[in-house]
């Protein structure tokens, strides 16, 4: 797979669970004059890898790259359907190849020499993505599960188990940023969000020499995502010099987690928090407290973190039998 034309720096992946600042550390890195990321994640390895058989049989490629082009995130890429087929049987015919292939083409409309993407948990995939590209660099970002699950509430606010849930995506998360970061030290970063808030400028110069880029001024304040500043900011006209960052949301889990729900993560995360320098936070309980949590949250929850690993253990060591399905809302239908 090593056939894959790229720049001698290599692509840039960012990963690591929902609401943990990927879109943040993108919008600093686009602001850098040679890399180019989509504004939105890719999620092809998520969703196509190996879906589709042997790539290099013609009808296994013409299926594969129909369902990509049918899907709402590709299609931001604008691709030119016509020269990826084209290059696609120039080198190897991979599925690294072909989800590069829209990348490349993607930075090069941007006039920019180095590619990347942004994908939730593309971390699963670390093995596979830096065997493909050579000189291939991924930054793993990580959250205080706590304020990440109180993020994510937005979207889905209600149900039972729901700390479960996203306590189980953070182990999983925080387990294959160790794995990897002693796999590939020279190729792999792990980044707290909480770091990136407080200190982004040197946080921002540590990733520019990881990532082999000399920092400019620029990525400080977003030069090259102003949208995505706007939202951080709300106001933010970029002359203040200072970036638009905010500590406000760090620690927003005390205002708005049920006690019940935090007592949860921290029986089950509270070792591997510990390690990211994430402090316990105290929590007492009244006697119907404590019964609620014993015999209603405790075993939703855990109920909810067992689901979530074995779906996930199914999904990919055996995509064959329950692969990974797109919204159907993303899904552009055809006609």
């Amino acid at each position: 797979m090593a056939d894959i034309h790229v720049t001698s720096r290599g692509p840039i992946f960012i990963g690591g669970p929902d609401r943990c600042g990927k879109t943040t550390m993108r919008a600093f890195l686009v602001s850098h004059p040679n890399i180019s990321i989509p504004a939105v994640g890719s999620n092809m390895w998520t969703y196509f890898y190996g879906q589709f058989g042997d790539l290099g049989l013609r009808n296994n490629f013409e299926r594969c790259l129909d369902a990509v082009l049918r899907y709402k995130h590709a299609r931001f890429l604008k691709p030119d359907i016509n020269r990826i087929r084209r290059e696609f049987w120039q080198g190897q015919p991979t599925y690294a190849r072909l989800f590069a292939l829209f990348h490349q083409h993607h930075a090069q409309q941007e006039g920019k020499p180095r590619w990347g993407d942004q994908t939730g948990l593309i971390e699963r995939y670390a093995d596979l993505i830096l065997a493909a590209y050579p000189g291939a660099k991924m930054i793993h970002m990580i959250r205080d599960p706590r304020d990440r699950y109180e993020a994510s509430l937005a979207r889905s606010p209600n149900g039972r188990g729901r700390a479960g849930g996203a306590t189980a995506r953070w182990l999983y998360s925080v387990g294959l940023a160790k794995r990897n970061l002693q796999r590939y030290p020279d190729r792999y970063k792990v980044v707290r969000y909480e770091t990136l808030v407080c200190q982004p400028e040197e946080t921002l110069r540590e990733v520019c020499a990881f990532l082999e880029e000399e920092f400019t001024p620029a990525m400080l304040m977003m030069e090259g995502a102003r949208e995505h500043r706007r939202k951080l900011h709300p106001g933010s006209n970029g002359q203040s010099g200072r970036s638009p960052l905010s500590a406000d949301f760090i620690g927003q889990f005390r205002k708005r987690i049920p006690k019940r729900e935090i007592a949860f993560m921290q029986l089950y995360a509270g070792r591997k928090m510990f390690a990211y320098d994430y402090p316990p936070e105290p929590v007492q309980f009244s006697f119907s407290d404590w019964l609620l949590f014993s015999c209603v949250d405790w075993p939703a929850n855990l109920a909810r973190m067992v689901a979530w690993r074995t779906v996930e253990a199914i999904q990919q060591n055996f995509p064959s039998l329950m692969r990974r399905k797109l919204n159907p809302t993303m899904v552009v239908k055809e006609g």
